[in-house]
């Protein structure tokens, strides 16, 4: 499935609109995937999808894909900072299940409060829970756990053929124990059981240990972006 459609899909803006051949995001809070505006087919007129991003109250983000260098230059000639270069990751979800993961990964319809406070401790707030909320396609939480502890949380959804994880949150205290790993089985399991068969997340590259942990999945680069952020003052 085309990259768009999927996030689109499974972490959702609060409202899209076009302008000026971008779709604008209004992102109400809810970070930089639901904020930023992309490029569509057309014109290319900046200072158009400026305006429509500052009337919500935004400062102007764009997401620039690894194949749009003018966009980028013409950005960078405006001023704007680079921002969270991301690789986007995919792997068949056969590749990835397997494993006693049932006790270690609770399938949850809901979010949990003891999900919640892990996933605030890792600064993924309320306005990111209603990103979550506001998905139509299927979607599932992930409680992770460490014996009896509750240690982790994730949110995975499908759109069609593809899943894609978001918001894989680990208390610092029990990072390298094989967590996440299992939490990503998880969901790989459940997204094929819903009808999808790859898996897709998207990762900071400056997150270097959560890609080596999806390198040791198996998991490979398909796409990448990064984001161009407006000069504080216009």
């Amino acid at each position: 499935m085309e990259f768009e459609a999927l996030l689109a899909a499974t972490w959702p803006a609060a409202e899209t609109v076009e302008a000026g051949g971008f779709l604008l995001r209004r992102g109400a809070g809810g970070g930089s995937r639901v904020s930023a505006a992309s490029r569509m087919a057309g014109s290319c007129d900046i200072a158009a999808a400026e305006a429509g991003l500052r009337a919500w109250g935004q400062r102007p983000l764009f997401r620039v894909g690894r194949d749009e260098a003018a966009l980028d230059e013409a950005l960078a000639a405006r001023g704007y900072t680079l921002k969270d270069p991301t690789a986007v990751l995919a792997a068949p979800v056969g590749a990835l299940t397997g494993g006693d993961i049932d006790e270690f990964a609770i399938l949850c319809d809901a979010p949990l409060a003891c999900m919640e406070a892990i996933w605030a401790a890792g600064g993924i707030g309320p306005a990111r829970l209603r990103v979550m909320e506001r998905v139509a396609v299927p979607r599932i939480w992930i409680l992770g756990r460490h014996g009896d502890r509750p240690v982790g949380a994730a949110f995975v959804a499908v759109q069609g053929g593809a899943a894609m994880l978001h918001a894989l949150e680990i208390g610092r205290a029990y990072r390298r124990a094989g967590v996440a790993r299992r939490m990503t089985r998880a969901a790989a399991a459940w997204a094929r059981r819903a009808g999808a068969d790859t898996l897709v997340l998207a990762v900071t590259r400056a997150n270097t240990a959560a890609l080596s942990l999806y390198a040791g999945l198996g998991m490979a680069e398909t796409g990448g972006y990064h984001y161009r952020e407006a000069p504080s003052h216009p």
